[in-house]
């Protein structure tokens, strides 16, 4: 009886994953004339790689942003110039240093703390930043003054991140951070960055995409296996040699007269501190050119963990992380579902956009019975898609709406994959914009698909997911 049970079990799912399978080749059909392969587009370029050796933008290493190349890229490609441009998940600021770079205005929306102050920082390099506070920087990582200082501020702690450093480190970055209370604003601001920026190198931690990972040094047990993350950097070296690298990029030929003084040809940065389901609706219909972006993936990642240290070192609590992370677009299994049309009555059209889309609907019944039939790894999972694609479809409307008619939106993307699901996010949300105000212009595939997870692979095979950039014409 109870093989019976089972048997009938595997031939429902079957049964509803052909459907699912189905009904995206329905839609590839569809959309099989707007992909194109674009041999300009990598891996590198539309993640940060390409970012790690260009001046100002490897600062801080924000793994989860494009690069700036693939910014200049679509700028020039689509003769985007004398423009404001809006990026709604702005993140480390990429799209927006490189679209004043070529004096294009941009707005940015972000969540995160720790995106917001990078953004902010680097601002106050390019516009505020005197001579006299450069030569305080460089005597910063000469003389290391809070060696020989009593000041100190306690180190904010998160259980997330409690005992994340070794003593000795710990000590040295509380007499940093008193230390740096002595100097003016422009220069605190520029050496707490600069801690910011090495604070994965000196801790036992590593980001590794839903949570961080602890070395074995750390003494916390964390899954079979010991980590060792390699070399753990004593605080004096990493952050003289982050001042050093932050001196340097200053420095380097035509850089300093750009942070020193703004050139006309410069564009401006305007920066929203929010969630940008609470922000666009705030912002005038029809004042943007373009917009570039890329959203949180439909991946699981949790930037609240991943980021746990940066937040803890900028004074967040444990009540401020768990609602920052409700605030987040749904891309974890933690988020609650959010009730759209009590935020914004003028989603419904959004909303039903979604309840249309056929192959979306099929996915949610297919993970829905795989959660009925306790064969999900987690059971957050199906609220976790139906929230990240609702919610995105709001997001999708709302930049329709602050969009100029004719304006191009280049969204970056993965596609995922879910207890053997394939989850075609490219079609599904172009397939939500054309409802929304969007002609779908090209979905530009990189040469080089994307593996699943190693758990994937193990169940479904090796099969590669398309990342892809997609190119929307507001109608």
């Amino acid at each position: 009886m109870l093989t019976l049970s089972k048997n009938v079990a595997a031939l429902k799912q079957n049964t509803v994953l052909s459907e699912v399978e189905h009904l995206d080749q329905e839609l590839y059909h569809y959309f099989k004339n707007k992909f194109h392969r674009d041999p300009s587009l990598s891996r590198s370029i539309v993640s940060f790689q390409a970012n790690k050796s260009r001046e100002v933008y490897r600062w801080y290493k924000f793994k989860e942003a494009f690069s700036a190349s693939l910014v200049k890229y679509l700028l020039e490609k689509y003769n985007i110039v004398n423009d404001v441009i809006l990026d709604p998940f702005a993140g480390s600021g990429t799209a927006l240093f490189a679209a004043i770079a070529k004096g294009i205005n941009a707005d940015g929306i972000e969540l995160l703390l720790i995106g917001q102050q990078i953004i902010n920082t680097k601002k106050i390099l390019m516009l505020e930043f005197t001579k006299d506070d450069f030569t305080t920087l460089k005597r910063w990582s000469l003389e290391q003054p809070w060696k020989k200082s009593e000041l100190r501020i306690p180190l904010n702690e998160l259980r997330i991140t409690k005992d994340a450093y070794p003593e000795q480190t710990k000590d040295a970055i509380e007499k940093y951070l008193g230390t740096c209370e002595q100097e003016n604003e422009r220069v605190r601001a520029v050496l707490r960055f600069a801690l910011l920026c090495i604070l994965e190198s000196v801790s036992y931690t590593r980001k590794d995409g839903q949570y961080l990972r602890w070395d074995y040094r750390s003494g916390r047990r964390q899954g079979k296996k010991p980590f060792n993350k390699g070399i753990i950097h004593s605080f004096e070296k990493a952050i003289c040699n982050k001042i050093d690298e932050i001196i340097f990029d200053l420095q380097t030929t035509g850089k300093q007269k750009t942070f020193f003084s703004q050139k006309p040809s410069h564009g401006t940065i305007n920066l929203y501190s929010g969630s940008c389901l609470d922000v666009l609706p705030t912002i005038h219909t029809g004042k943007y050119d373009a917009v570039i972006t890329s959203p949180p993936y439909c991946n699981r990642y949790d930037y609240t963990r991943t980021y746990a240290l940066e937040l803890a070192l900028q004074g967040i609590s444990e009540q401020e992380l768990s609602h920052l992370r409700q605030q987040m677009l749904s891309c974890t299994v933690e988020n609650r579902a959010k009730d759209l049309l009590r935020m914004n009555p003028q989603w419904r059209k959004a909303i039903t956009a979604a309840d249309h889309q056929e192959l979306l609907q099929s996915i949610l019944k297919y993970l829905d019975d795989q959660k009925a039939q306790g064969m999900l790894n987690n059971n957050g999972i199906p609220r976790m898609v139906r929230g990240y694609f609702y919610e995105m479809a709001c997001v999708i409307a709302e930049c329709s709406r602050v969009m100029k008619p004719n304006a191009p939106l280049f969204m970056v993307n993965d596609n995922v994959r879910f207890a053997g699901a394939s989850i075609s996010v490219d079609m599904i949300l172009s397939d939500i914009a054309q409802k929304l105000g969007f002609h779908v212009e090209n979905i530009l595939v990189l040469p080089n698909g994307k593996r699943n997870s190693s758990q994937q692979m193990g169940m479904h095979g090796r099969e590669l997911l398309r990342k892809c950039v997609y190119v929307w014409r507001k109608t």
